[in-house]
């Protein structure tokens, strides 16, 4: 991040954004955070974040502990805080390094949103959808649904491999409420977010002076999720120690905690989901086979935006009638020559770019009640002109620091793939990359 940025931009966006130390003592906080969290300025300068905040992670998988020792940034981080009025409300945040003139770490920035308010929205949509919470009615989509419903009875392990953007984690929900365990636990875990120590305590736990941090004996996710469900995600991205403890548990589910010698025993079952190639993974020796095939026993393959096309109308109408909640904007449809235009569309990025192309239109539009051409992102190719007069022709479209990280991460920092994305050119890219001090490791 720029040193030199006024901190009145920082006070005008919509999330919330904190600074902190490399002693993790808060530095900065924004309007947006103080709105969020009911604190004020003066409450919080100089005091510890975990001693503010109270989250969930604090002690054993701090976000900014996790930048400053890995260098990695963290983003789509979901978690738990509480407010000054002793409230817990759930927060979806993003961590990177901050740097100073000589790109030396000298602490972090947190940005986050509060997401409890999103829990009656994706409610409703998902009575609309067509298959809990997945919207399409394309012979491959179909295919999916009919392979879902034939293993409800079954505990295998599933494999979903799809690029980003299809919809793996949806179609992990369904499988859960479609099984015979979707009444027991069913947690989610992102393998890329947590180091190999960090993750190795999320899911098995730790005992009480295992590592600098564990101030107390802490069960993991496989515990916690006795008889029920385990989301692995990104699981690809898990590195080869932490693959065979995870064999382990497939062969014969026990493990032991972190710094522990007691063998413990879990009954969970595991879905797993990768946006790469696992088999060209095992090529290269990022993968073990024989994890591989142990966990690959049901494998469900998503298919690409641009292989179901028949899909993109119903999509966009899910995602006009979600915008249309969280923004409190009567827009009711979309434009035929609009729609077409998002028809005829490659969609690199799959069904999370058509949302965010929605996203976008909603952002932009004022008065109409329909979609119009001139909202959508100019990288769709847009040739004809608007008719409508009331739209603001100058337009600058504001970038998080969180949305951009997320899909530099997604597309391997390819900045061009971003830009297209983004609906805005790659030198655009290449400065809000400056801007928030965002670093490529």
């Amino acid at each position: 991040m720029d040193k030199d940025l006024p901190l009145e931009i920082l006070d005008s966006l919509s999330e919330g954004i904190i600074t902190l130390d490399k002693e993790f003592k808060i530095t900065f906080i924004n309007l947006a955070a103080e709105r969020i969290t009911g604190l004020r300025k003066n409450e919080v300068f100089g005091r510890l974040c975990k001693s503010v905040f109270q989250s969930d992670w604090c002690k054993t998988a701090c976000p900014i502990r996790q930048i400053l020792e890995t260098g990695n940034s963290v983003f789509n981080f979901n978690n738990r805080i509480i407010t000054k009025d002793g409230m817990k409300i759930d927060v979806k945040i993003n961590a990177t390094v901050l740097r100073d003139e000589n790109s030396k770490p000298v602490g972090g920035v947190i940005s986050f949103v509060d997401i409890s308010h999103m829990e009656n929205v994706e409610k409703i949509l998902k009575e609309h959808s067509d298959f809990y919470g997945i919207v399409g009615n394309s012979p491959k989509m179909k295919e999916i649904y009919e392979l879902i419903n034939e293993i409800s009875d079954s505990d295998a392990p599933v494999l979903i491999q799809g690029e980003t953007g299809t919809g793996k984690e949806l179609v992990a929900n369904a499988i859960q409420e479609t099984s015979k365990r979707k009444r027991n636990p069913f947690l989610k875990i992102n393998c890329v977010v947590f180091p190999t120590e960090l993750l190795a305590s999320e899911l098995f736990g730790h005992v009480k002076g295992s590592f600098t941090g564990a101030e107390r004996n802490r069960s993991g996710r496989f515990e916690l999720a006795n008889t029920g469900t385990i989301f692995l995600d990104e699981i690809s991205e898990m590195s080869l120690q932490m693959q065979t403890h995870l064999l382990r548990i497939l062969q014969d589910g026990t493990f032991e905690r972190v710094g522990d010698s007691i063998t413990r025993s879990t009954d969970v079952r595991i879905i797993a989901a990768a946006n790469i190639d696992v088999e060209e993974a095992i090529k290269n020796k990022d993968f073990r086979e024989d994890l591989y095939f142990r966990i690959n026993v049901i494998p469900i393959n998503l298919p690409l935006l641009r292989e179901r096309k028949e899909d993109i109308p119903l999509l966009v109408n899910h995602f006009i009638k979600k915008f249309s909640l969280v923004y409190k904007k009567p827009i009711e449809g979309i434009e035929k020559e609009a729609l077409n235009l998002l028809i005829n569309f490659d969609w690199p990025g799959n069904i999370r770019q058509l949302k965010n192309a929605i996203e976008y239109a909603f952002v932009r539009s004022h008065q109409d009640k329909n979609i119009c051409l001139c909202c959508l992102p100019s990288y769709l190719g847009i040739e004809e002109k608007c008719h409508n007069k009331n739209f603001p022709v100058k337009h600058q479209e504001y970038i998080s620091m969180g949305k951009l990280l997320h899909l530099l991460e997604d597309n391997g920092w390819n900045q061009t793939k971003v830009a297209e994305i983004l609906g805005v050119n790659r030198t655009t890219v290449w400065r809000k990359i400056k801007e928030f001090g965002l670093v490529h490791e």
